[in-house]
């Protein structure tokens, strides 16, 4: 199921293609509010084609094949033959992509460490204190509340609670590996900065359309309370009658 959601998306994505016509796409103006209702859908759709790092033939070619099909001529190839394609070649490339970006984001934590001092433990979480934290430790059990900033290695924001002014609270183990480790190893008030591989984020899958697959993730995370489980299941105290 979750492939076929996956190859749906797909599909979704080279539908805005049709637009294009004969047309480049990036000499086509925005005129009216549906042109650019139409090209914002195309823009949230196409980040699923980002992982596939298609060459602007093979875009072409999608875009060749949903024409045709939306006009009902007859397919060029052997449908029969090209569905069954269509999963691995989708997996090889992702797989593909996935592996470079994993690379790469070993890279990176090599050089964090040695850059700027940080740790890295057994799991390969690297992290690096910003500022000492005075207060309770949380466990993997506990709820935590938080500000957090998070980009990919290259710097692109995907998640901040800065940026939205609010903290966010949550059970410590109910989020990536990386964050339940890593959150672990700081005290409330403290604020800390993690590399996390994507064997502790977000996998060979990635997060689309803002993480790719095997992504390294950055966070800076500043812990202002740890609420104890037991606490936190507690029913609330009813209010004092006037």
């Amino acid at each position: 199921m979750k492939n076929t959601w996956v190859l749906l998306s797909l599909l979704a994505s080279v539908l805005v293609l049709s637009a294009c016509s004969k047309n480049d796409p990036k000499k086509i103006s925005l005129e009216s509010e549906d042109d650019k209702t139409f090209y914002a859908m195309g823009y949230m759709l196409g980040g699923n084609l980002q992982r596939l790092s298609l060459s602007d033939k093979e875009l072409a070619a999608l875009y060749k094949g949903v024409a045709m099909a939306a006009k009902n001529e007859k397919s060029e190839v052997d449908m029969a033959v090209y569905q069954n394609r269509i999963q691995e070649v989708f997996k090889a490339r992702m797989d593909k992509v996935a592996a470079k970006e994993k690379e790469a984001g070993k890279a990176f934590i090599e050089k964090f460490i040695k850059d700027e001092g940080a740790t890295k433990t057994e799991s390969g979480l690297a992290y690096k204190v910003i500022k000492e934290g005075t207060g309770a430790t949380p466990t993997a059990e506990d709820v935590v509340e938080v500000h957090y900033h998070g980009t990919l290695a290259d710097g692109t924001v995907f998640d901040s609670s800065v940026e939205r002014g609010k903290t966010i609270s949550f059970p410590l183990n109910r989020v990536i590996k990386g964050w339940t480790e890593g959150l672990q190893t700081m005290k409330e008030g403290g604020k800390t900065k993690f590399v996390i591989p994507s064997d502790l984020a977000y996998g060979e899958a990635g997060a689309p359309p803002k993480i790719p697959g095997g992504a390294t993730l950055v966070f800076e995370v500043e812990l202002f309370k740890v609420t104890k489980a037991a606490d936190a299941n507690k029913p609330a105290a009813p209010a004092k009658k006037k």
